[in-house]
């Protein structure tokens, strides 16, 4: 790990029990969530240690992201589902797993600053939801599917790679295996 503001590199022991398949930061706390195949591992970077191993009861992870609170985690199968971690639940097994794509999510993408989250797949979808989260600890996450976007052609079987909010607005950024990037706004 490095360190830009202090320019040093730290070194410490992490087991994952698998190959890493993807990576993010937490947004709030110096955390990384770090996943392997079946699980997700959150380690505190300050101490080098594990806090939490999340399992997913998923075949194959294929992509995670954070929610900006830090206190949720949105999670893309191989097999077309996708899982909603609350991290304030402290339990280990996903909040809620949903089937919205055919074939595999290629990428989960949550925005900043509006309760959007959207999964793009390679059945040429890009499924946008309604992710609303509540200060209350006793309320539950409002999850509504909002629209399914189409406008990518399938390349060799595959068909959105990528999907990325812009930071500010409430405008989604697609990249497909046709080699075409779409901006969908409104």
């Amino acid at each position: 790990m490095h360190r830009l503001s202090q320019k040093s590199t730290q070194t410490f022991s992490i087991k994952l029990g698998g190959l890493a398949v993807t990576s993010v930061f937490h947004p709030v706390r110096s955390h990384i969530f770090i996943s392997t195949k079946k699980t997700i591992r959150q380690y505190d970077l300050v101490k080098g240690k594990q806090i939490r191993k999340l399992d997913t009861g998923l075949k194959e992870i294929s992509s995670i992201a954070a929610h900006p609170s830090g206190d949720h985690v949105i999670v893309g199968s191989r097999e077309g589902k996708f899982c909603w971690f609350d991290m304030d639940l402290s339990t280990k097994k996903p909040y809620l797993i949903r089937q919205w794509h055919k074939k595999d999510i290629n990428n989960v993408s949550i925005h900043r600053l509006y309760p959007l989250f959207a999964t793009c797949s390679d059945d040429c979808a890009v499924q946008v939801s309604h992710g609303m989260v509540y200060s209350d600890l006793n309320q539950n996450p409002l999850i509504v599917p909002l629209e399914i976007l189409r406008g990518h052609a399938s390349s060799d079987g595959r068909g959105v790679m990528d999907c990325k909010f812009h930071p500010r607005q409430p405008w989604l950024f697609t990249a497909g295996a046709d080699s075409v990037i779409r901006l969908y706004c409104d």
